[in-house]
Formats: C-alpha cells, sequence, structure tokens
C-alpha cells in the first residue's frame, strides 16, 4: 500500500519571522520562497499582509512569482485583514487565505473578552467572507492545544459549514504532551460532522521541546498537514521544524506517510534561512547542524569507520552533506587517528602508528580540536615513515 501523503505547510517567512532580528525584506522573502517551492513545500504562508505594507507588497510578490506551491496569507477574523490578504493574494495560481480567532478559555476570557457564542460566530463570519474571494479558506483555532475539546469540535464543524478547507489545530504555546495533542486530533475526526471533507492541520510550538513529538502525534491520528519552519525558527521557543518532521516520515516507513519534500536539499535550505534571517543554526541541532554528523568519541569513530549505520540511522548524503565527519579530539581512538591520516596520504604500520598516536595526544590535551594541519606538522616532527 502506497504511503499516505502529509502536506506540507512552511510558515518560515511568517511565523518563523517574528522573531526578534529576523525580519525579510521583500527580495529575502522572494529569494526563500523560490527555495521553498524547488524543495517541495505544498504551501508557503507568505506574510501576515495587514501587518504592514512591506509584508503586503512581500505576499502579493511571493504569490505572483510562485508557480506550483499553495500562497498563504494570514489574517485574523476581521473583514479588514481578510479584505487585505485577498487583495496581496492576487496574481497567486492557488491562493489561500488563512483566518481564526482563539477559542481556549484564557483567549475568550482575557484576549477577546467576549464569549463562547461570540467566538463562534466571528469564526464563522470570517470564514463566509474568506470565502468569498477564494474557494481554499484554511481556519485555525488559536490556542487549540488549551481548548476544551467538546467547545473546539462545535467551532470546527461551524468552520467546516461556512465553507472551511483546512482546520488549523494549533497548540499556540507549546503546552500539550504529544499523548494529549494525538488524542485532540483523534477526538475531533470522532465527534466533528463533515470532518471528513477537510484536511486537519498541526501547528505545534516548542515552548516545552514537544513540537516535532507533538506533530507526529498528530499526522498519527489523522491530520493530514504539518505547518513547520525551517531550522524550527518562530516565536519564542520556535516552531515544529520542517527538517525534523520529512526525517523522521522517511526514516519510520511502518507510519506509511510520506511528504513531497526533496530531503538532499535540506541542508542547503537551512543554510540560505539561517543566512537570510541572521540566525546561527545550533552545532547540536537535529539534522542540519555542524554535529549533526560528526563524531568525536572513540568508540563512536570506531564503530562508524567500520560500519557507518552503528552510529548514524541517516545516510548523510539523503540530507545534502558529502560524508560524516570524524572530529580528532582528546577522545578519539587510533582507528580515527589512522582514518584521518589514510585520507591525508600517510598509511603507517602498527608501530609508527603507535608512536604517532602518543604524540597526537599530547596535542590534543592542549587543543579541543586536531585539524589537518596539526597531522602534517605532528607527522614531519617526529620523522614519521609510511609503511610500504
Amino acid at each position: 500500500m502506497s504511503a499516505q501523503k502529509i502536506q506540507i505547510f512552511d510558515t518560515t517567512l511568517r511565523d518563523g519571522e517574528q522573531v526578534p532580528g529576523c525580519k525579510l525584506n521583500t527580495h529575502e522573502k522572494l529569494v526563500i520562497a523560490k527555495q521553498l517551492e524547488l524543495l517541495g513545500v505544498d504551501v508557503i504562508e507568505a506574510g501576515f499582509p495587514v501587518s504592514s505594507p512591506g509584508d503586503f507588497e512581500a505576499v502579493n510578490a511571493v504569490a505572483r512569482q510562485t508557480k506550483e506551491a499553495i500562497v498563504c496569507g494570514l489574517s485574523r477574523a476581521v473583514e479588514n485583514d481578510i479584505r487585505t490578504a485577498a487583495e496581496a493574494l492576487q496574481g497567486a495560481r492557488r491562493p489561500r487565505i488563512h483566518t481564526g480567532i482563539g477559542t481556549s478559555d484564557l483567549h475568550v476570557k482575557y484576549k477577546l473578552r467576549t464569549t463562547r457564542e461570540e467566538v463562534i460566530s466571528r469564526a464563522v463570519e470570517a470564514v463566509r467572507l474568506a470565502k468569498s474571494f477564494v474557494e481554499d479558506v484554511e481556519f485555525y483555532a488559536e490556542d487549540a492545544g488549551r481548548t476544551d475539546n467538546a467547545f473546539l469540535a462545535r467551532v470546527c464543524e461551524q468552520a467546516i459549514k461556512a465553507g472551511a478547507t483546512v482546520l488549523n489545530i494549533p497548540d499556540t504555546t507549546g503546552y500539550c504532551l504529544p499523548e494529549e495533542y494525538g488524542a485532540k486530533i483523534k477526538y475531533l475526526y470522532e465527534h466533528v460532522n463533515g470532518i471528513d471533507k477537510v484536511c486537519l492541520s498541526t501547528h505545534c510550538h516548542n515552548d516545552l521541546g514537544l513540537a516535532t513529538a507533538n506533530s507526529i502525534a498528530g499526522v498519527v491520528n489523522g491530520a493530514r498537514q504539518i505547518e513547520c519552519t525551517i531550522n524550527g525558527v518562530g516565536e519564542r521557543a520556535g516552531n515544529t521544524a520542517l527538517e525534523e518532521i520529512v526525517m523522521i516520515l522517511r526514516q519510520h516507513p511502518y507510519l506509511n506517510l510520506s511528504t513531497g519534500v526533496n530531503s538532499k536539499l535540506l541542508t542547503e535550505t537551512s543554510a540560505l534561512v539561517s543566512h537570510m534571517m541572521r540566525m546561527p543554526v545550533q552545532p547540536n541541532k537535529a539534522i542540519v547542524g555542524a554535529n549533526a554528523f560528526s563524531h568525536s568519541s572513540g568508540i563512536h569513530q570506531d564503530g562508524v569507520i567500520k560500519h557507518r549505520e552503528t552510529y548514524e540511522i541517516i545516510d548523510p548524503r539523503d540530507v545534502g552533506v558529502d560524508n560524516s565527519s570524524i572530529v580528532l579530539t582528546a577522545r578519539s581512538g587510533r582507528a580515527a587517528l589512522a582514518y584521518r591520516l589514510q585520507k591525508l596520504g600517510y598509511n603507517f604500520d602498527k608501530e609508527t602508528l603507535d608512536k604517532a598516536y602518543g604524540t597526537f595526544l599530547h596535542v590534543a590535551d592542549v587543543k579541543k580540536e586536531v585539524v589537518d594541519e596539526d597531522l602534517h606538522v605532528l607527522v614531519e616532527k617526529q620523522n614519521l615513515v609510511a609503511a610500504n
């Protein structure tokens, strides 16, 4: 049986850009949007058009440039927001308006200062208005993660009746545990009339480090779209990381879920977004971090040299990295030193290698990392002779 397709909704240009200091201009958004389409994402959320003239211009430019992906503009459940989003999306081959309202009791009482019934009424009006401009309307129930399931189901059912094609169930504050979030998606499938006519979408934040896990729990329980960003950038602690989702689904084929993303472009895309947003990727970041395929422990190095899969579950070439990296430190063993020396053209017998290793350890105790130049100097200073 062929794997079921999970739509990848990339919100790097909208939610990802909300990181302080990471504002993108129109040109930068166009460059990233082009790369995202090349990567193979299904939806590009280009921005929040009503927020500023610059964002309006950027959304419109992305809409006109994009050839295959759906281009989405965000709005609140406010008439001017929706009309502005519709105007910004003119020229898009496949436009989508993304509109919604807070549904948790905290949002209803303290942010919106209204009632549950009024929230439903405003949700319906927003979806209907958006539907008058575009066929594809996504409704978000902000703070769905902390919303009572029964009320959330009521809101979703009315949004479907009003014409929504996608229902976004955000864990806006990153509060849910995977089991809770997955159960919420399952509950909606079992209690919302017409749910089979729409696509359920996950949108998880990483405040407790659970964004990716919650998104996976969501699709395992029936969601068919994941909203995510390159490098997991986004508000506060960030969003679900696109690269993690793609590779989790790829490495676990028994889930019978797949994406249309070209994984070989993940590292390249990560570097582009990092450069454009001026936001470095932490070295230990899964999939795209500088250390994701680096090994400095002697035990690990020996295993990887003998058979890569002993310590790597992903072939680095699958994400656009040429090779695994054997990093020489004071924790490295003889196997790693011999491996790196061979790469430089030095092949020593055991006795000579033992001599080289003793000297290497002295160097490694002084330096955090021993690089190729250090190895050349070591060989020359010790007058080491390669084996025939």
